[in-house]
């Protein structure tokens, strides 16, 4: 074969179409047209000697001596990325970069939220496109480059993906200000008797291991509604006489119009970080993003230890 009628945009091509397997999807991907794809796919298995990609029922299949060459191939384009990419200045304010960060509904209020209004005013340029967390399929999403980097509990991620812890979230009990049942005390046979609203993402689900520590005291609470995001919870509860445990991180802000009351018994709480591939380790741009956050969860953890002295 000869090498010197390769470049590297046309390994990054070979790349893509590899990873998607469709001319249209892997356009897309490199921002080209559909037609300049399908030129550099002629001009690959010209250099190859081998079709590489076969027209199947759906996309494209690959050949066996393209399946041999996608690994080795991710891994030195990923190499030549990370160098280019340790070696640039990171201007945030002229910078031009997509993030996609995979979380839950809930780290998208405390997590997101504070990082997109930050971003818009240092760096406008840099855009964040949300994707679901699916943490079966994280590290896969990874290795595709589909998620660049996932909020959530970093023991939860796999063993081959980078983390940084962020912050230990504990869970807080929620109830509209006026609340006819809450003027005193909380106590537990209290907090059992009340209506709750829960939050299932599988859908459907009305036990949570807070009915399991529940049970431990002998009590059993009244489930009246079983959500499937966190986003709807405060909105309903701020306009009945519903209760709910939510993250505190997702209601922090909203003292106005919800009342935040520790639980009356003890209640585990969980811990908060990040996970992203190496190949984005040694990027400037990415590394600014996560240092963004580090810095905005610091701030946040400062204010509230300030109002708390002030208190």
């Amino acid at each position: 074969m000869d090498t010197s009628r390769l470049d590297l945009n046309l390994l990054v091509t070979l790349e893509a179409l590899l990873v998607e397997r469709n001319v249209t999807r892997a356009a897309a991907r490199l921002h080209l047209s559909q037609p300049a794809v399908s030129a550099q796919l002629a001009r690959l298995r010209d250099v190859f000697g081998d079709p590489l990609l076969i027209p199947a029922h759906r996309g494209m299949t690959p050949t066996a001596r393209a399946l041999d060459l996608l690994n080795p191939l991710r891994l030195a384009l990923d190499q030549v990325r990370a160098t280019v990419g340790t070696h640039q200045r990171f201007e945030p304010a002229k910078a031009e970069l997509t993030v996609t960060i995979a979380c839950t509904d809930y780290l998208q209020v405390a997590l997101v939220q504070p990082l997109a209004v930050a971003l818009r005013r240092d760096a406008p340029g840099v855009r964040l496109a949300l994707r679901h967390l699916d943490v079966p399929r994280l590290e896969a999403q990874m290795v595709r480059g589909d998620v660049d980097l996932a909020l959530m509990t970093p023991q939860a991620g796999p063993p081959g993906l980078r983390a940084r812890h962020l912050f230990d979230e504990r869970y807080v009990l929620i109830a509209r200000r006026d609340h006819p049942r809450l003027r005193r005390r909380l106590k537990v046979e209290v907090f059992a008797q009340l209506e709750h609203v829960i939050v299932s993402p599988d859908g459907g689900g009305f036990v949570t291991p807070v009915d399991d520590a529940l049970a431990a005291l002998g009590h059993r609470r009244k489930v009246v509604l079983s959500a499937a995001s966190f986003l709807f919870v405060p909105e309903i509860v701020a306009h009945s006489d519903f209760v709910a445990l939510v993250p505190q991180r997702l209601v922090q802000d909203r003292g106005d119009r919800l009342r935040l009351l520790d639980c009356p018994f003890p209640l585990q709480g969980f811990s908060v970080g990040m996970v992203w591939h190496e190949r984005h380790h040694g990027h400037t741009g990415h590394r600014w993003v996560r240092d963004t956050l580090v810095a905005l969860v610091n701030a946040k953890a400062a204010g509230r230890k300030g109002a708390l002295t002030r208190a």
